[in-house]
């Protein structure tokens, strides 16, 4: 029998004879119910206990900012509290680029590891796939350090401002990838990360505005993971079909999490268009199925996907944060029909 880290190689190579499984990531809302259900003291005994392929070993998650005076790693705000996505950021009247290369940007020196690697060597040791790398998620950053609106608007009133600012984000991520794929590439199955690009409608932004803006850095990001031999898993909500050759094009190896109800992202358009060019990760309704389906319907889901991408593909949520008011029953559900 093929461990979890052999089914997921196998799948990213094509040749797979069973879809693989990952069960998501439990919300901290949820977390203690779910696993007193499953009997289980943390996310990873959950993912053992329903059948996981693979473990996304998250390096913020694991203790990687660690400044001395409780710094946050991405002050966007300036010291704010968050209220909304349209927030005005640190940036959200600068119109000169000696203004964002003198802010206080993140040092790497701050950067642990520990936790990480020992995430990494017990998920190797259970015979589950990697998914790790900082989550490095740019666009986010960039978008918070204007605020929302201000940020699709200053792409056309001081572009070199946003560039700027992009630029220093993603060098920050790219210097702390690189510590930690010296340190681990070897026992790293795919580089995860992730920058939601899509409403439930559509993209955020044009297609031509991210060419310019976003794809250019996006490209950084691939190849330094495969440079250090390891596959890339794009996370993205929404609806991003329009951009997903250029994904292809830029070296995007698997996608998550699939939302299953956006526009043009249902199963059958994207099994039919790129299911031979990429590997699919999730897919199972998060927005209606999986809080308010029975058990048979989510079988019957998974059932009806497999069939769609057929094994080259890894059943999952159509968002990694499983939140509340998802049953046990229907989790179990989930994992069951991938097992069959």
């Amino acid at each position: 029998m093929l461990t979890g880290q052999q089914r997921m190689n196998d799948i990213l190579a094509h040749r797979s004879d069973h879809c693989g499984f990952w069960h998501g990531n439990p919300n901290h809302a949820c977390r203690d119910e779910l696993f007193a259900a499953f009997g289980v003291k943390d996310d990873f005994e959950m993912g053992l206990k329903m059948g996981d392929t693979c473990r996304w070993v998250m390096p913020e998650a694991n203790g990687m900012w660690n400044h001395p005076e409780g710094k946050p790693m991405m002050d966007v705000l300036g010291g704010k509290k968050r209220v909304s996505l349209g927030q005005p950021g640190v940036f959200a009247e600068c119109e000169d680029v000696a203004e964002v290369d003198a802010f206080d940007w993140p040092d790497e020196k701050y950067v642990d590891f520990t936790g990480t690697l020992k995430a990494i060597d017990e998920t190797r040791a259970a015979g589950l796939a990697v998914l790790s790398g900082s989550w490095s998620c740019f666009f986010h950053n960039v978008c918070d350090f204007f605020g929302m609106e201000n940020y699709f608007v200053k792409m056309y009133t001081d572009p070199d401002v946003v560039e700027a600012v992009t630029e220093h984000v993603a060098d920050f991520y790219m210097r702390v990838n690189e510590r930690l794929f010296n340190l681990a590439a070897d026992r790293i199955d795919m580089f995860f990360f992730g920058n939601d690009f899509g409403s439930q409608r559509d993209m955020l932004i044009s297609p031509e505005l991210f060419d310019r803006f976003v794809m250019p850095t996006f490209v950084k990001f691939t190849e330094q993971a495969h440079r250090f031999g390891m596959k890339v898993l794009l996370h993205s909500c929404g609806s991003i079909e329009r951009i997903i050759p250029r994904l292809i094009d830029a070296g995007v190896d698997a996608l998550h999490p699939i939302q299953a109800l956006a526009a043009n992202m249902d199963a059958e358009t994207l099994s039919r268009k790129y299911k031979d060019k990429l590997v699919f990760v999730g897919g199972v309704d998060t927005q209606r199925l999986l809080p308010f389906g029975t058990p048979q319907q989510v079988r019957d889901e998974v059932r009806r996907l497999r069939d769609l991408f057929g094994e080259n593909y890894v059943v999952s949520p159509s968002h990694e944060s499983i939140l509340p008011g998802v049953s046990v029953e229907n989790l179990q559900a989930m994992a069951e029909a991938a097992a069959e």
